[in-house]
């Protein structure tokens, strides 16, 4: 598991250095389209509950649904499988607890380019500006970076790529239904490939 007082984002666009950082730390808020209005809202964990220990841990975290602009609430809870939970499975344009859309996508290099919340996109902008990548980390093999899109890691595309971060990153100061991306729609294209499960009983409760 990685603490979340593990790893902070590096801003150096010269330099990037990978500690091996899950992209399960940006999973603590995550901007959607609203299944109501259409416009932005978000996804959080619901109020009350302890901050985790682990970013892992978010995966379990019932989540709620709200919408500023219209009222929509909407409420989800892992499913408890045996003495364990069945926690979400990150990746993918949609997300991955109400199987919404996500607000920040735009049309990139001919593919989707997507981020979960503003603190995903700076680190998605230092990882693609630097001109010298290093790897590090304990579990390289699980780090966010090392499981990015081929075309994301092309030199030839980054230019285009930081523009299309900085478009998400415009995209997210606006939630009206008509800022939303023509991108941000439903494909059905979020991971399935394995399901997270946490043996530490049910600490959140039914």
């Amino acid at each position: 598991m990685v603490s979340v007082m593990d790893s902070e984002p590096r801003t150096d666009l010269a330099r990037h250095y990978d500690a091996g950082g899950w992209l399960a730390r940006f999973a603590g808020r995550m901007l959607v389209v609203c299944p109501r209005c259409g416009g932005g809202a978000l996804v959080i964990p619901r109020p009350g509950l302890s901050d985790p220990g682990y970013f892992s841990e978010l995966l379990f975290q019932p989540r709620r649904l709200a919408c500023g602009g219209c009222g929509a609430v909407a409420d989800w809870k892992p499913e408890v499988q045996g003495a364990g939970l069945v926690g979400a499975v990150l990746g993918g344009s949609e997300d991955p607890f109400f199987q919404r859309p996500l607000w920040l996508q735009v049309r990139c290099a001919g593919h989707v380019l997507w981020a979960y919340n503003e603190e995903h996109i700076d680190e998605l902008s230092a990882y693609v500006g630097a001109r010298l990548r290093e790897r590090g980390g304990v579990r390289p093999t699980m780090s966010m970076f090392v499981r990015l899109p081929a075309w994301m890691k092309r030199s030839d595309n980054r230019s285009e790529i930081l523009a299309g971060l900085e478009t998400l990153r415009e995209l997210a100061k606006r939630m009206a239904p008509a800022d939303r991306s023509d991108a941000a729609h439903e494909r059905g294209d979020r991971s399935r490939a394995r399901r997270s499960m946490y043996f530490r009983g049910c600490p959140y409760g039914p």
